[in-house]
């Protein structure tokens, strides 16, 4: 069956209303979760193979966090259906207002290769809850996950409500020439401007999940030796092939020196002194990515780290020390285990220099100082921030992630997720038994004198 007429049954069966009652979602959502507890073994080997995760961290990174988004929402979906009391001006009255939720349609998630299973049913779970109909294109890169993907969902789903294209029949090019309700897209910020130029032809709505260059500051009284595991952490999980890594570090001159000891330190208590074949370290996703990386460390200043091995796609984390905001590494998001050093004197100067760059998909700061907490907290553009740790908020579902600018726009995760799938509805409801028939005309001066001090 071609995506066409997949996209003409889903809209259909999405019309029947079918998706729409609170029972459809729930059997669907537990469905879905008896599913991918069935196949656990099968998905933790796929995802070794595509990006050679431990078992520990592909459960603790992508199935763990499906299991709790699928159970938040299996837990609260009710509640989340009702609708919402709202008030009502005093010249709306007398009437009822409310909030309404209803799902948007025919839903289209395109998600990407580097975590290739959490990345792909997260959003589907959140298009679930609203009661769309779904659409899934993964990634040919990890295509060990993205087969079990297709051959699970296919198998035991209907397809007039989910269904995941097969990604080597269906090019981009087709899969954004059909008319979608809500396109949800996690990726390249290049890519992103793509969908959104697709989705401007029927003026779908767009969901970006982008990424950029997140900054990790330390300040001067920062509690060094936790900043240095919580950044050798954030940005060797995965390795380094993360949205919300810390891209870059800006490290106050004062303790730059102690931080890379301290770094080091981490890192070889982490992987040992040998990296490359530490069976707890993940790998790059293909040769060409890895190429991509070893180029960007050429002519650098490397204090620890740069190895590599091509064969089995392997990259030592490297920390690269002397780097300014001219240097290559800055010119890109550089999802790899890189760590570029950059010094700064001033805090003021640092932010501000922040401030110029694309927003952030995400900021850390590590810092005891209550005020400067609150000052880039606040003043700060970013998607999602964290003080004194790295990563962690993105595994929190009751809070919304998603970016701002050219990191992204929309949000989900739970509850945000449940609403960003959905049509936000208004509604009032009239009483039939007394009009207000001072709005209706002929008007005079007295009707004038009673709309005034309704004003006031």
């Amino acid at each position: 069956m071609n995506l066409a007429n997949i996209v003409d049954l889903q809209r259909e069966y999405f019309y029947s209303g079918q998706t729409k009652t609170l029972g459809f979602r729930l059997t669907n959502l537990q469905k879905l979760k008896d599913l991918l507890v069935k196949f656990e073994d099968n998905i933790l080997m796929a995802l070794a193979k595509d990006l050679g995760k431990s078992n520990f961290e592909a459960y603790s990174t992508e199935l763990t966090m499906a299991y709790e988004e699928i159970n938040l929402a299996i837990d609260n979906l009710e509640d989340w259906m009702k609708p919402i009391d709202e008030k009502t001006s005093l010249m709306s009255m007398p009437a009822k207002s409310y909030t309404l939720y209803e799902p948007m349609g025919v839903t289209l998630i395109i998600s990407p290769w580097n975590y290739p299973f959490l990345l792909a049913v997260d959003p589907i779970i959140g298009a679930m809850a609203a009661g769309n109909t779904i659409i899934l294109k993964t990634s040919r890169k990890s295509k060990h996950t993205s087969n079990l993907l297709r051959e699970l969902v296919n198998a035991n789903f209907d397809s007039r409500y989910l269904y995941v294209v097969d990604n080597k029949e269906v090019s981009h090019e087709e899969l954004l020439s059909y008319n979608y309700d809500h396109i949800f897209y996690t990726g390249r910020a290049e890519v992103g401007k793509t969908i959104m130029q697709a989705a401007s032809k029927n003026l779908s709505k767009v969901t970006l999940e982008l990424g950029g260059k997140s900054p990790a500051i330390i300040e001067r009284d920062a509690n060094i030796g936790l900043a240095a595991r919580s950044i050798a952490w954030g940005n060797t999980i995965n390795a380094g092939q993360t949205c919300v890594s810390p891209d870059y570090i800006l490290v106050n001159a004062a303790v730059k020196d102690k931080f890379i000891k301290e770094l080091e330190k981490a890192l070889i208590e982490f992987y040992g002194l040998d990296p490359i074949h530490c069976s707890d370290y993940a790998n790059i996703i293909n040769e060409e990515h890895l190429e991509d990386l070893v180029s960007l460390l050429k002519d650098q200043t490397i204090v620890y780290g740069g190895r590599y091995d091509s064969k089995n796609l392997r990259l030592e984390p490297t920390i690269v020390d002397g780097v300014d905001f001219n240097n290559k590494l800055m010119d890109k998001e550089i999802f790899g285990p890189i760590f570029p050093i950059i010094s700064y004197t001033n805090l003021n100067d640092i932010l501000y220099k922040v401030k110029t760059l694309p927003k952030p998909l995400a900021l850390y700061l590590f810092t005891e100082d209550e005020r400067i907490k609150e000052k880039v907290m606040y003043n700060m553009e970013f998607g999602n921030g964290m003080v004194n740790d790295t990563l962690m908020m993105v595994s929190n579902p009751y809070l919304q992630f998603g970016g701002v600018g050219y990191s992204g726009q929309g949000g989900y995760h739970g509850y945000y997720g449940f609403k960003n799938f959905s049509n936000q509805k208004s509604i009032m409801q009239a009483k039939s038994n007394f009009e207000m028939k001072l709005k209706y005309p002929p008007y005079d001066d007295g009707a004038l004198k009673i709309i005034k001090k309704i004003k006031k």
